[in-house]
């Protein structure tokens, strides 16, 4: 007969250890496993180490941006040309072209197009790498999402960052290697699946960090609860899961997904409040980001953060800009000019500014900067019998995304869509090839980064993708 006392079950005992993790002591205990893993190799040399990922969610209109279509401005109040098959959009709604609703003008020394709704960021097209013939197979707002994150329209699948946490690690066991900073108004439509890790161990989900002084929600137990008693529950815990491990565990044990973010959370503690405190910045550093503005100091915060997390070994920092679709974003259906221009000013100084800061910091050279969205709009407005209107319906056929940093041919363009900016004509890229090439660029063979779910070698890009060979530097 035993002699061991008697063990709390597994399912009271953490319900009762859920109300904080607490201290650093959990670090100790669990690190004798090896279970928060570190950097893993990458499949060939990598020309960036770690990527700052931008996703504007409601479809930021390309032909008011980045890609130039003077025939828009010639054609401005009059009808669709019969060119090609009939229109087919989300609204189905079709009236008038509008010309764009910024100027456009060429910069830099490439002389590549931009236009006044992104002020401060053109001046930095000599380092941004276009795609300018970026498809998508959905025109509605989740799906595009989702397929424009995830590879994939069901939510069971893991986003691009998971999959690059999983297939290279963290550069530092202190910090999580995949971070989501959402818009602080709210959550994107599809909510927090479109940072999950699906399948794959739960420690490669994104972890999302708030704006406020408590980044991270249930990170440190309450005061109430003594260090005497936070130690003997880790005690407790450790041998109860080192008794579950010895007995039933294996490599692809649930199990060690949850005790690797038990251990993270523990480091956690130590590391997060060094990388959140801004007040270490210069002030000179702070105004580069827009922050002592009030339209820019949310979108300013974050990109701060992105830089300190990335420079502390974060290997994937996210940021959100779109809320919910209940209230106007990018999604700019009737009020484009208004809508759109109260986004950009959140953003563009910000974003052009971790450009900047990146550069200076000798950061640039080895962080991958990508700048996304969903789909594009159309060249007519969205309005019945015709008419000239004030907004935009979807376009998933031809739109607009760019890289910098890492490993990019800044200054360049590669596709293009037609006269209008309705459709891709030239080498069009679908979201498996956007995804290839982002792995590419971090030394992973999308190929080769698989994961075995139900009897299925997934991966991110599906059965697809090729890499965009031609904005590699």
């Amino acid at each position: 007969m035993s002699t061991e006392p008697p063990l709390t079950p597994r399912r009271d005992f953490l319900g009762s250890f859920a109300t904080g993790i607490g201290g650093v002591a959990l670090a100790g205990l669990l690190s004798r496993d090896g279970l928060l893993a570190g950097a893993r190799e990458s499949h060939y040399a990598p020309r960036a180490r770690r990527l700052i990922h931008v996703f504007l969610q409601g479809g930021l209109s390309h032909l008011d941006s980045w890609d130039h279509k003077p025939r828009l401005a010639k054609l401005h109040g009059k009808a669709m040309p019969e060119e090609g098959e009939k229109p087919d959009v989300f609204g189905k709604k079709i009236g008038a072209i509008h010309r764009p609703f910024w100027e456009f003008k060429q910069c830099g020394q490439s002389g590549l197009w931009g236009s006044a709704l992104f002020p401060h960021l053109r001046e930095h097209m000599d380092e941004l790498a276009f795609i300018k013939s970026m498809t998508a197979p959905s025109g509605n707002h989740t799906p595009a999402t989702y397929i424009a994150n995830c590879g994939f329209n069901e939510l069971a699948f893991p986003c691009m960052g998971s999959w690059i946490s999983y297939g290279l690690g963290s550069e530092n066991r202190d910090v999580p290697g995949f971070v989501v900073l959402g818009d602080p108004r709210g959550l994107p439509s599809g909510g927090p699946n479109l940072w999950g890790a699906g399948f794959l161990p739960g420690q490669h989900q994104g972890v999302r960090f708030q704006s406020s002084d408590n980044p991270i929600n249930f990170l440190n137990s309450p005061r109430k609860i003594s260090e005497a008693t936070r130690r003997a529950r880790y005690r407790m815990l450790e041998e109860m899961n080192r008794r579950h491990l010895a007995e039933r565990g294996s490599d692809s044990d649930p199990l060690r997904a949850r005790l690797a973010s038990y251990e993270l959370a523990a480091r956690m503690q130590l590391a997060i409040p060094g990388v959140v405190e801004l007040a270490e910045e210069t002030e000179q550093t702070q105004a580069l980001y827009g922050m002592e503005q009030d339209e820019t100091k949310d979108f300013g915060r974050m990109c701060l953060l992105a830089r300190r997390m990335v420079e502390r070994g974060v290997r994937v920092v996210q940021l959100w800009s779109g809320a919910t679709l209940a209230q106007p974003t990018w999604d700019s259906h009737g009020e484009l000019a208004k809508d759109h221009w109260r986004e950009a000013v959140r953003i563009d100084r910000p974003l052009a500014g971790l450009l900047t800061d990146l550069r200076q910091r000798g950061l640039l050279d080895e962080t991958l900067v990508v700048f996304s969205t969903e789909f594009g709009r159309t060249p007519f407005t969205e309005i019945e019998g015709g008419k000239l209107g004030s907004g935009r319906d979807h376009s998933q056929d031809g739109f607009t995304n760019w890289f910098a940093g890492g490993g990019v041919k800044g200054g360049s363009e590669y596709g293009a869509t037609d006269s209008l900016g309705f459709r891709t004509r030239e080498n069009p890229v679908s979201v498996h090839d956007f995804h290839a090439t982002i792995l590419h660029l971090l030394g992973i063979d999308h190929t080769a980064l698989t994961y075995l779910h139900n009897g299925f070698e997934r991966r991110l890009t599906n059965v697809h993708g090729h890499v965009i060979d031609e904005i590699l530097a």
